[in-house]
């Protein structure tokens, strides 16, 4: 009888629905939107197993209609974080000395249950509380995190095989994979619901365990998938979910001897206040720290004359505006030939002018709110600064109205200076800059476009001319960790595209490879000597 446990098969990428009108799943999704947006949910913290109520209550909006919360969480403060650090070294021995195929099994039991009956319940989740619309959720909320969870799996797999080449006689060489010595922590953005659940339970699989500081505009989605993790038998403790003010949960639990990682997605500027905090507590720390992030970042595309134009149209509002600019490798700058512009130009516009803005309800909207008010003044700042500079000028859009959600039109702008400040600075909002280059400056645009900023995170090139698409490739190549040939600069694919950037993008650590999961193991190597010798002299 063969009491090997069975190999976990190769996965292959969880298929998006379509939400056509009359559909099976469209009628679902729109059941349970309608299922959420009438109830109010109390979320606490969860250290532990246990709901924690600090009874400092703040909101769970819908950013298109201001008017309907959705409930409130819980925000956690100094002890509900020290609790949570307790609760996950409480679960940690017994955790990582389970077998790490018992740990799949978990978190492929969660992936299908995510992307069967809890597929509507988090896409509605996400629609509502971060304002997507249904296909922004779907291959976000559903597909990828059921994507990350059993790519996973199959990359933990072939870690643990990996072991040493060769064993001279007399002697057995093994590796040991262990987890990491403390507990991590686990920081993540409001944009991606799929990011939220990724970045707890990576470390997790690999027999970590895990304090949780979502994004507090996400903390609604990220409630519900802790009810999924809790349903596919997560043992409590594994994953600790603490909602609030990033200082008050980031000090105490940085602050910890036991603190032996950070998994992070957000801002470069607080990624870098997270780093120097972790320099300075360097010497209390039991381990060096792994350092795992993934920030900013001022997303390219360059236009060759060779370009096609009505992809390229397609690329710029797709790679632009889709989740309101919202992704973390959306096109933010794009260079231009001066010649191609009048027609390109023209074609955006009208393009554009299709494009439908509204709540996420209706399904026929392309575009729906930015995520909250600082976000939406921020936004209306570089705008009206735009609209009154001589640098610039705006080609479209430019509305902007906080009266039932906060919605702002997407927006061209077209600038004479290559280093104006919407061509360097993120906003992560439906604004597009575009710089026009000299007709035959092509390689001078592309020294322009790898010298402008200090981001590295995604990046396009569109040309048909396969030698300009070579000198781009190469020119180009500590510019962006994820580059795009004839293609938007967003939707890297679990399994196909592993994402993550350079520079001031990040540590390019790689979500969806087996690369990021190396991060939250330390090999141990072991020799056993079968044969030991008894004498200490040496034949010479």
């Amino acid at each position: 009888m063969n009491n090997e446990w069975p190999t976990i098969p190769k996965p292959v990428n969880e298929p998006v629905l379509d939400y056509v009108p009359g559909s099976s799943e469209r009628e679902a999704l729109e059941r349970e939107l309608l299922r959420l947006a009438g109830e109010k949910i109390d979320i606490p913290c969860v250290i532990g197993g246990r709901e924690v109520r600090s009874g400092d209550l703040r909101p769970c909006i819908q950013p298109h209609d201001l008017s309907s919360p959705l409930g409130a969480y819980h925000a956690g403060g100094t002890p509900e974080a020290e609790a949570a650090v307790s609760a996950a070294l409480e679960a940690k021995p017994a955790w990582e000395e389970l077998p790490f195929q018992e740990r799949a099994k978990i978190f492929l039991k969660a992936a299908d249950l995510l992307s069967g009956r809890h597929r509507m319940t988090l896409n509605a989740a996400t629609m509502l509380n971060q304002s997507k619309n249904a296909f922004q959720a779907e291959i976000d909320a559903a597909c990828e995190l059921a994507d990350f969870w059993r790519f996973n799996a199959w990359f933990m797999q072939t870690i643990y095989g990996d072991q040493p080449l060769y064993s001279p006689p007399g002697v057995f060489n093994s590796a040991d994979y262990r987890p990491l010595e403390g507990f991590v922590f686990a920081v993540t953005p409001f944009n991606f619901t799929s990011i939220g659940g990724n970045l707890p339970t990576a470390p997790a699989m690999m027999g970590n365990t895990v304090v949780w500081k979502p994004a507090s505009a996400a903390v609604y989605s990220a409630y519900f998938i802790m009810g999924i993790l809790k349903e596919a038998g997560l043992p409590d403790g594994v994953i600790n979910l603490v909602p609030g003010p990033g200082g008050r949960i980031g000090d105490p639990v940085m602050a910890s001897d036991r603190f032996a990682g950070i998994h992070f997605t957000g801002s470069t500027e607080v990624f870098g206040r997270m780093w120097e905090t972790i320099g300075a507590n360097i010497s209390r720390y039991r381990s060096y720290p792994r350092i795992v992030g993934e920030t900013g970042g001022k997303n390219f595309l360059v236009a060759h004359a060779s370009a096609d134009l009505d992809a390229l149209v397609t690329a710029v509002v797709r790679g632009a505006f889709e989740y309101q600019g919202q992704k973390c490798s959306a096109l933010s700058r794009m260079y231009v030939p001066r010649g191609m512009w009048p027609d390109l130009s023209e074609r955006l516009v009208d393009t554009l002018a299709t494009v439908r803005i509204g709540p996420v309800q209706d399904f026929g909207n392309f575009m729906n709110a930015v995520i909250d008010r600082l976000a939406f003044e921020k936004t209306k700042g570089y705008i009206e600064r735009a609209a009154a500079s001589a640098d610039a000028e705006i080609v479209f859009g430019g509305g902007c109205g906080d009266g039932e959600g906060y919605y702002i039109e997407p927006t061209v702008i077209l600038t004479r200076d290559p280093r104006y400040e919407t061509m360097v600075e993120e906003i992560f909002a439906p604004v597009l800059t575009v710089f026009l280059y000299e007709d035959g400056g092509f390689d001078d645009a592309l020294t322009l476009c790898d010298e402008t900023g200090t981001y590295g995170l995604t990046g396009s090139i569109f040309a048909r001319d396969r030698y300009a698409i070579e000198r781009a490739s190469n020119r180009l190549r500590h510019a962006a960790g994820n580059f795009y040939i004839n293609d938007k600069p967003t939707g890297a694919v679990v399994g196909q595209q592993p994402f993550g950037g350079g520079r001031s993008s990040g540590t390019n650590d790689k979500a969806g490879s087996m690369m990021n999961l190396l991060r939250w193991t330390s090999m141990r190597a072991i020799k056993e000597n079968f044969v030991p010798p008894t004498n200490y002299r040496y034949p010479f």
